[in-house]
Parts: C-alpha cells; sequence; structure tokens
C-alpha cells in the first residue's frame, strides 16, 4: 500500500510539488495482514539463497556504454604497448599540443600503466553500473566527455605556468594521460546521488568518497618522484566535474539547471571546521556562477513568507527519486535471486525422481 501511494502517486509528473503529510492504515487491512513471518536471512536460507549467489549479483548489471569505454581504454593500452611511439601522438605532451591539438580529447583515453588500466576499467564498470541507469546514456557520455576535455585544458595551461615559473622543460615534454580525470569527477557523481551511503568494506560515507581520493593522492605525491602527472588530472578533474553537476547538469524531471542544495556545496569537501572559512571564499565564485538563477523561485519550490515550503523543492524531490530508483533497482535483483534460488531448490527432487526412474 505505501509503495502505491509513494511510487505511483509522487510519481506523477503533472505533481510539481507533492509531500505525504499522513498515512491512516485501515483497521481491516491490519487484521488480515500480520506482515512477514520472518526476516530477510531466513528468506535467503529456506530458499537456498547463499552469500555467494549475492555476491555474484555485484559482478553482473554492468552497462554497455561502460563496457564499450573499457574496451577503448584497454585498446589504447595494447596500442600504446605494442607501438610506443603511439603516446606521442595521443597522450598530452604540452610542448606539442599546438600542432597536436586532438590530445585535448585523446589523452584521457590512454592508460600506459597496467595500474592505470586496471584501475580505470574497474571503477568505470562500477561507477558506470550505479550512474548511468540515473542520469541515462546520453549525459553520463556527456559528462565524461565534458569533464576529460576541460580537464585536460586545465592540465595543459597548468604544465605551461609551471614551465615560466621554473623554466625546467620536463613540464614541456612529459606525457599526460589516463582516465583518472574523469573517475576522479564520476566520484562527485556518487557524492551527489548517495551521500550518506556507507561503503561497507571500509564504513565510510561516499560523500566523504571523492575528498578522501584527493587526500591520499596529495600525501602519496610527496613520495613519488613526478606527482605533476597525475596530481593535476586528479584535482581538475574533481573539480569540473563538481563545477558541471553544481551548475549546468540539466535534469530531466524537473528541467532545472545544477543542484544548489547545500549538501552539495563546495565546502562539504572539507571537514566541518574548516568550512567556516572556506563557505565566504566559495560564495563569491557562486554568485558569478549562478547569481541569476537563485533569483528566480521555480528552481527552489513553493515559498511562504520567504521560506520554502517543506518537500517542495524539485531539486532534492529529483535526488530522493533517484536514491528511491537505486534502492528498488537493488530489490528487485535481490528478489530475482531468491526466486532463482527457489526454483532451483524444487527442481532438485524432480531430476533425482527422473534419475532413479
Amino acid at each position: 500500500m505505501l509503495t502505491s501511494i509513494v511510487v505511483n502517486v509522487f510519481g506523477f509528473k503533472a505533481l510539481r510539488a507533492l509531500r505525504l503529510e499522513d498515512l491512516r492504515i485501515p483497521i481491516a487491512y491490519v487484521k488480515t495482514f500480520e506482515g512477514s513471518p520472518h526476516g530477510i536471512q531466513v528468506e535467503r536460507d529456506m530458499n537456498g539463497v547463499d552469500c555467494l549467489t549475492l555476491s555474484a549479483n555485484l559482478f553482473t548489471g554492468f552497462t554497455r556504454l561502460c563496457k564499450g569505454l573499457v574496451v577503448v581504454l584497454v585498446c589504447g593500452y595494447i596500442a600504446v604497448q605494442i607501438f610506443p611511439s603511439v603516446l606521442t601522438y595521443v597522450a598530452l605532451i604540452p610542448a606539442r599540443t599546438i600542432p597536436f591539438g586532438w590530445n585535448l580529447i585523446t589523452a584521457g583515453y590512454v592508460e600506459h600503466t597496467v595500474y592505470g588500466v586496471l584501475s580505470s576499467t574497474i571503477g568505470l564498470l562500477f561507477i558506470g553500473k550505479l550512474l548511468e541507469p540515473i542520469w541515462g546514456s546520453r549525459e553520463f557520455l556527456k559528462f565524461i566527455f565534458i569533464v576529460n576535455f576541460l580537464t585536460s585544458v586545465c592540465v595543459f595551461i597548468t604544465a605551461i605556468s609551471l614551465y615560466y615559473v621554473t623554466m625546467q622543460e620536463n613540464y614541456l615534454y612529459m606525457p599526460l594521460s589516463g582516465f583518472s580525470g574523469v573517475l576522479s569527477g564520476l566520484l562527485v557523481g556518487v557524492k551527489q546521488i548517495i551521500p550518506d551511503q556507507e561503503i561497507s568494506p571500509l564504513k565510510i560515507k561516499a560523500k566523504w568518497l571523492p575528498s578522501i581520493m584527493l587526500l591520499l593522492a596529495i600525501i602519496i605525491s610527496f613520495f613519488t618522484i613526478e606527482p605533476a602527472t597525475y596530481l593535476p588530472i586528479l584535482i581538475f578533474g574533481t573539480y569540473i566535474g563538481w563545477i558541471y553537476l553544481r551548475y549546468f547538469q540539466r535534469k530531466q524531471e524537473t528541467g532545472f539547471k545544477g543542484d544548489p542544495s547545500d549538501e552539495f556545496a563546495f565546502s562539504t569537501f572539507f571537514p566541518e571546521f574548516i568550512r567556516p572559512v572556506i563557505d565566504p571564499i566559495a560564495s563569491i565564485f557562486d554568485r558569478m556562477l549562478c547569481g541569476r538563477s537563485e533569483a528566480s523561485n521555480d528552481g527552489r519550490g513553493y515559498t511562504v513568507g520567504g521560506a520554502s515550503l517543506p518537500g517542495s523543492d524539485p531539486i532534492e524531490a529529483t535526488r530522493r527519486r533517484e536514491r528511491g530508483a537505486r534502492a528498488l533497482e537493488e530489490r528487485l535483483a535481490t528478489d530475482r535471486l531468491i526466486s532463482a534460488g527457489a526454483k532451483s531448490k524444487n527442481d532438485e527432487p524432480e531430476r533425482d525422481a527422473t534419475d532413479n526412474v
């Protein structure tokens, strides 16, 4: 009954602002339905669905677009290993970018190390499995292209600036490539969609994944020889991914751009005690990028006396729908596994009887 009300009624696009005030369950309904006799674990034990069967679902459901991008990354790595000279034409080398302008696009899809191609393929498959069904294949591919291109542009400008500051030619001729910038931007998307979801092995909320990744990269940079080959890519990938999702991504349900919620502000990348220092600085850039859009109440929901009504914010409503869609998808996948396990268990006696005959 709750599913019928919340999912069906709240899913109407014609209803722009709707919130659930109260839910009264009829007495006859309560008396006739006494609830489930046992929990999910008992159901799994009775139907023969073990932890190994459930964990198998973790390695299924990868999208076609992500698989195609993985093929591109793997083929690029193989081509660089067989023909090393190809790296000079596809990687971002600042001194050669002016004649080879396509490097700004191709550099993000070329990995020249085993660790790089493994981390890129695994991260793309699992993060894409989460984000692409929510964003859509077109928006997902658009996000990857924009983050990859703008990250390469920022890295190119940074390398040129470092050369003029230090007068060291290695900043002009070192090959810069890798999918890590796009992955860092996709982690920002995970932070936006499921910020309070805990990553079970690590017991860390998803909203801290981009910050932890950057912190580890900065710490590792003190112990590596050339941190400039990967650290700017990670930093710019994270920041550009946040800018696009914060100000420019168009929501299909509402038609509005960006995510102006406080839970996705720039200061949320930092601990609580640093945010009072970050907020005034970030607010300046926030007014520069979306000052005009905030003047309209259309993107903020309905208001009464200057205060927005609870549950009327379309951005927050869209986020709740995205989380609900993800939870529903996981629940349906678990139910299918339980049904498959019950069917296989019921077929075993028939198979044994047939063998005996």
